[in-house]
């Protein structure tokens, strides 16, 4: 008889800092990674630090109002350029080191002595470039040389899921405003992260709130499971909220048939996105060692919601109790994945079909190490 169990994979794939470090040079540094709200540098000049991967980038705006991305090294002797992790420069980012100093655009603008060294290629000794897309109010990069199909591997991935890209284009991203932002030190491996967001046969047992907003999630199949599905509010349920009570002014130039509904999105490898009504909630991981991940957390509101003064924090609360209970959940699994027990892996139910998926997916980025 076939089992209807599924393998999944060893548990030295969430402990081996080789394996991590593979996975930083295979994924982190050569798909595109979300690192910033848009506003986050709204004005040239100011800045972000984020890791990514084995690197540590300045996101930026330069003069022309583009967003950009360097490598945070000085190109002299290598220091470090912004240890804050955010901040305002006037035009230059200058090493405190030995004074030199680059434009928002990167080029090398001041050095002492500079005019005696007049072989220096301002540009080719500049900061190390790296590419940039602005999509759904946020800044995504590429360490790659050469980057894959954002088109592809981003909004592609918004598209699989909801059925089409007008279904997340009614939700505009771009002009809603953080109402509400939390970052998480999740002591856990991202894939386990991950795995937990793609599948919901744990909702009843750990997200009681969720499940009463949400009742169909009691069945164990999470909304990512269809596509284009969207998963129903309660009968009596008025609101995402952590009683089911009223939220906020809804975004308003959502379909019919979004409404009372919440869709749930990955894009691989750091993105959730979850859309309701009147907000949504955007995650981004930032996986920091083999054991510990960091993950940032946006609730988006209409800008009049936000400007208004009112009351957001029931709405917060719910996917932030959600959030909480899940990450507590990924701490648990973490230490076990070192154990005997799990040396061989676990098993999937049929209805985590789609983590089987994502493992096939990882493999095929880096590649299977045999058992020891």
């Amino acid at each position: 008889m076939t089992s209807s169990l599924m393998p999944t994979l060893a548990g030295r794939y969430y402990t081996d800092p080789a394996i991590f470090a593979a996975e930083q040079e295979a994924i982190f540094e050569r798909m595109w990674f979300c690192v910033a709200r848009s506003t986050d540098i709204g004005e040239p000049g100011s800045f972000r630090t984020v890791n990514v991967g084995r690197e540590n980038l300045i996101v930026t705006r330069s003069a022309d109002g583009q967003a950009r991305a360097f490598l945070n090294v000085c190109r002299h002797r290598g220091a470090r350029l912004c240890v804050e992790e955010s901040g305002n420069v006037k035009r230059t980012f200058r090493c405190s080191y030995h004074a030199w100093a680059y434009g928002l655009d990167g080029k090398l603008v001041a050095a002492p002595n500079l005019v005696k060294m007049p072989d220096i290629d301002r540009d080719e000794f500049g900061l190390r470039k790296v590419q940039v897309r602005e999509w759904l109010g946020y800044v995504w990069v590429c360490l790659a040389d050469e980057p894959p199909s954002f088109e592809q591997d981003v909004m592609g991935a918004c598209a699989e899921r909801l059925g089409d890209l007008a279904a997340i284009g009614r939700y505009a991203l771009e002009t809603l405003e953080v109402g509400r932002r939390i970052r998480y030190d999740v002591a856990a491996n991202w894939k386990l992260i991950i795995e937990n967001f793609m599948e919901c046969y744990h909702c009843a047992t750990i997200h009681p709130e969720l499940v009463h907003v949400l009742p169909e999630f009691a069945g164990g199949y999470a909304a990512q499971y269809y596509v284009g599905h969207g998963a129903e509010f309660g009968r009596d349920v008025a609101g995402f909220t952590v009683d089911g009570s009223p939220g906020v002014a809804p975004i308003g130039t959502l379909a019919a048939e979004q409404d009372r509904r919440y869709y749930a999105i990955t894009i691989k490898p750091q993105v959730f996105v979850n859309l309701v009504p009147d907000h949504v909630i955007f995650h981004r991981m930032y996986p920091l060692a083999v054991d510990r991940t960091i993950v940032e957390c946006d609730w988006l509101f209409r800008p009049d919601v936000v400007s208004s003064g009112v009351d957001l924090s029931r709405s917060v609360e719910l996917f932030d109790r959600v959030n909480r209970q899940d990450f507590e959940a990924c701490e648990r699994c973490q230490p076990s994945m070192a154990s005997r027990t799990y040396a061989q892996g676990g098993v999937l139910v049929p209805s985590e079909h789609h983590i089987g998926a994502f493992h096939s997916w990882l493999t095929e980025q880096v590649p299977p190490i045999r058992d020891k």
